[in-house]
Formats: structure tokens, C-alpha cells, sequence
């Protein structure tokens, strides 16, 4: 058992990859010598090699196209994107080839390759360092998309990318990289994609979230027990953006009777839209107040200074959640 932080943690997911894996490439903008932006590839040219570990020039739309050819040629290339925000050149790749191997070979080929790219705010970074678009990739169809919120599962999800037959973009919250640390299995182990974890169970709300937010969630539960509220609360983590457990979540407004989803990407066409109206169509006759979100404004992510403005804190999640346990038909 080892204690590590989540960069820690991808570093240790990388090397059993690499180790297990002869086919699995890792490369990226700075991702060889120095060990990436963040050194989460630290160490790794080192130990595999200049074939297997290696920089690449600052051209990400060359970097998912060259992972096309090295994926249906048998490797299993993981990218390495220095932040979210510099996707945009990918796009072209990533949507008219990536995204559709599968369905435009009818299934006799398919793309197999992982995208890690660091997301979200938190650390006071520059224009383009701090998105989190997380539901432009979810909409569309052939790419699944993963957000870790914790040492274990970042190995755990990881590894399971590394063995998906179909590519997975992997968004790690810059925000947590090294904010705690946890215990976490010293052995190979994946965690399954497509279902989410139940942090706590409760009766009285369901807050769905993922990413850096699950923190946030817990401590205004903590907060609102500070305050002597008795509130029992269903605290679900995706884990998954794309396929997501639709059921765990329905199953659980169907328990509770209310609903809030809180992440900090911006709130129009977002994950937490695309919940609420699965909640409304699966189990509406279930819910005791209307559905409600706490996330990001529907803007550019601002600069250091006002960012705290535009993420979710934890006293927007306690004021949302008593406003929805206060609401009366």
C-alpha cells in the first residue's frame, strides 16, 4: 500500500501500464525528459526508453493524428495534452476520426488510445488553462470521457482506459493533482468506466457531482453539520462523464425526492442539464422540489483574480441544498 497524490498516482498508473503493456506508447508536449507540464510522466523515459516515452512539438492536432496511426496499427498510444484548453486543434482529429473508427470500419477497426489533459481551475493559471469542457466532448458520440476525483481512482480509472478498446479522454482536475493524498493498492487493479461511486448514502437529497467538486460537496455536508442541520445526503460521484450511471442516479432521486448536480464547467448545455432532464424523464413523479445545479457561469473562465467568482464554493453548494430542502409545493 502507497501514499500518493494524484499526480503520484498517474505516474504509478503509467508504469504498470508500460510494464504490462509493450504496445502502450506514452508521449506529449515536454512528456519525455522533463516528465510533463505537471510530472506526471516523470521518470518514464528513463525506465522504457526513447521509443516508448518521448516530447513531441507543439502541434496537439499532430499528436492525436499520429496516435490514429499507431492505434489501428496495434500500439495503444496515451497523449499527453499540457491543459484542456489547448484541445481546440484536436477537435478536427478527434471528432471525424477518433470518434467515429469504429462505426465507419462497421466495427472491423476500432481507435483504442487514451488523451490526458489536465482541466478546470483552482490554480490561478493564464486564458486557456483553466476550462473544463467536459460535456463538448461527452456530446459526442465514440468517445468516452473520465474524471478522476481521487488517488484510487485515478489509477484504477486509468488502467481501465489503458485496456478500453475505444478512446478515452482522460480529465484530470489540475486542482487536486496535489492537494491530498490517499492509500492506494500497490498491484495493477482497474475500476470499471461507466459507473459511478456512492461517497455516502443519505435520504433526504441526492448531489451528483464529479472531479474537484466532490471535495467541495463534502465539506459543505460538513459545513451544514456544523450548523446543527440534521441533513442526510446522497453524495454520488460520476466518475464517468460519458457513458454515466444513469441508474445509480435515477435509483437514488427515486429515494430522496430531490436532486442537485454541482460541477464547475459553465452551466448552459452542461452535464448537469443533460441529468436533470434524465431525472425528469425517468422518475419526475418522484421529486419534492425541482431540480436544481450549482456550477459555472455561462462565460469565459475569468482570470486569477476572479475566478473564485465563476466556481462553485462550498457556501453556493450549502445555500443550494438548504434551498432545495426548504422548497414547498
Amino acid at each position: 500500500m502507497a501514499v500518493l497524490n494524484n499526480i503520484q498516482a498517474l505516474t504509478h498508473a503509467l508504469d504498470l501500464a508500460m510494464e504490462k503493456h509493450q504496445n502502450v506508447i506514452v508521449y506529449g508536449e515536454d512528456a519525455g525528459y522533463e516528465g510533463g507540464v505537471f510530472r506526471a510522466t516523470v521518470g518514464l523515459q528513463q525506465k522504457y526508453g526513447e521509443e516508448r516515452c518521448f516530447d513531441a512539438p507543439i502541434a496537439e492536432a499532430t499528436l492525436v493524428g499520429t496516435a490514429v496511426g499507431m492505434a489501428i496499427n496495434g500500439l495503444k498510444p496515451v497523449v499527453e495534452i499540457q491543459f484542456e484548453g489547448f484541445s481546440y486543434p484536436i477537435i478536427q482529429q478527434l471528432f471525424t476520426h477518433v470518434a467515429r473508427m469504429r462505426n465507419r470500419s462497421r466495427g472491423r477497426f476500432t481507435c483504442p488510445m487514451v488523451i490526458r489533459m489536465p482541466m478546470g481551475g483552482g490554480i490561478r493559471a493564464l486564458e486557456h488553462h483553466s476550462e473544463a469542457m467536459e460535456a463538448m466532448f461527452a456530446h459526442n458520440p465514440g468517445l468516452k470521457v473520465v474524471i478522476p476525483s481521487t488517488p484510487f481512482d485515478t489509477k484504477g480509472l486509468l488502467l481501465a482506459a489503458v485496456e478500453s478498446p475505444d478512446p478515452v479522454l482522460f480529465l484530470e482536475p489540475t486542482k487536486i493533482y496535489r492537494a491530498f493524498k490517499q492509500d492506494i493498492p500497490d498491484e495493477y487493479y482497474t475500476l470499471p468506466i461507466g459507473e459511478g461511486y456512492k461517497v455516502q448514502e443519505g435520504t433526504d437529497v441526492t448531489i451528483v457531482t464529479y472531479g474537484a467538486q466532490v471535495g467541495d460537496c463534502e465539506k459543505a455536508i460538513e459545513h451544514l453539520k456544523g450548523e446543527g442541520k440534521n441533513i442526510s445526503v446522497d453524495l454520488i460521484d460520476l466518475r464517468t462523464i460519458q457513458p454515466w450511471d444513469r441508474e445509480m442516479v435515477i435509483e437514488s432521486v427515486k429515494k430522496t425526492g430531490r436532486l442537485i448536480v454541482v460541477h464547475e464547467a459553465v452551466r448552459s448545455f452542461s452535464v448537469a442539464a443533460e441529468v436533470i432532464a434524465t431525472v425528469n424523464e425517468k422518475s419526475f413523479e418522484y421529486l419534492k422540489a425541482p431540480c436544481a445545479r450549482v456550477t459555472g457561469y455561462d462565460i469565459i473562465v475569468p482570470f486569477d483574480r476572479g475566478e473564485h467568482f465563476h466556481q462553485p464554493s462550498v457556501q453556493k453548494i450549502v445555500v443550494k441544498i438548504k434551498e432545495v430542502l426548504d422548497y414547498q409545493f
